[in-house]
């Protein structure tokens, strides 16, 4: 199993597994575009589930957080290309190339990308370095692979501009809406306070004021009460569901809810 093979490290990605492994990615904080080669990858966030099998392409928006579940199909392993759209690189294209996005972007967070024989002749092109990671390409060339990606998906789906070079800051956000929705997501505060417009100060204080509690608080009773209500309501086992609550370990789970419940997560509770 490899997961995954740098091309360019922070840059382009291949990855190749062998057998189904559900990975909780959390925050994506740049814009990445995806190619299956084989199998099937699904994103599934807090408002939509999508799936792409062999020869289609997602792009992922920034700052969001979402849980991708990747898939070998029968007769053939998983494998995906991704490369990562970096904001600072998209800045520098803009100001390079003047382009500017006329409105700030208000469309999907997921894009299907329909297929051409531009988009395929790119992603030929990268198969090379795919077959021999150990060759590194330079800096400037990495470059050149993403802006001939940017270039080549405004050409397929002009509106994208927006999408792509859409640099403003998050807005300000229900703060109680958003949360309910994505407590069970591992990620810090911090994140959480930049997905919803807010400064760390700002966030904290906003949270005080819709929850009556500090985030973290929150975020721990928010959890251990689904827990409870998976355990004793939907027989669900401990160890399938803490890591879907955000725990990071099933005994950080269990001592945390034995702890607030005076008992064991055990079915039956």
């Amino acid at each position: 199993m490899i997961n995954p093979t740098e091309i360019i490290p922070g840059v382009l990605f291949y990855s190749f597994l062998s057998t189904m492994r559900k990975e909780r990615v959390g925050f994506f904080e740049q814009s990445i575009l995806v190619l299956m080669v084989s199998g099937q990858l699904t994103l599934e966030t807090a408002n939509e589930r999508i799936s792409i099998k062999r020869g289609e392409m997602l792009l992922i928006r920034k700052n969001q957080l979402g849980e991708l579940t990747k898939i070998p199909l029968e007769s053939e392993g998983y494998q995906s290309i991704v490369i990562v759209l970096k904001e600072g690189l998209l800045r520098k294209i803009a100001l390079e190339e003047q382009i500017e996005a006329v409105q700030k972007y208000t469309g999907l967070s997921n894009v299907l990308i329909p297929g051409n024989d531009f988009l395929s002749g790119f992603f030929q092109s990268i198969m090379p370095y795919v077959s021999h990671p150990g060759e590194k390409i330079t800096e400037t060339l990495s470059g050149l692979k993403v802006r001939e990606a940017v270039h080549l998906l405004l050409n397929t789906m002009p509106g994208l501009r927006e999408f792509l070079f859409d640099f403003s800051e998050p807005h300000k956000m229900d703060l109680e809406k958003f949360m309910v929705n994505n407590y069970h997501f591992n990620v810090p505060v911090e994140k959480f306070a930049q997905l919803t417009g807010r400064s760390l100060a700002g966030f904290k204080r906003d949270f005080q004021k819709v929850f009556g509690m500090p985030p973290r608080t929150w975020l721990q009773d928010r959890r251990l009460g689904e827990a409870r209500y998976l355990i004793e309501d939907k027989n669900k086992k401990p160890s399938a569901i803490y890591l879907e609550l955000g725990f990071e370990s099933l005994s950080h789970f269990s001592h945390a809810f034995k702890k607030k419940f005076g008992k064991a997560p055990t079915l039956g509770f």
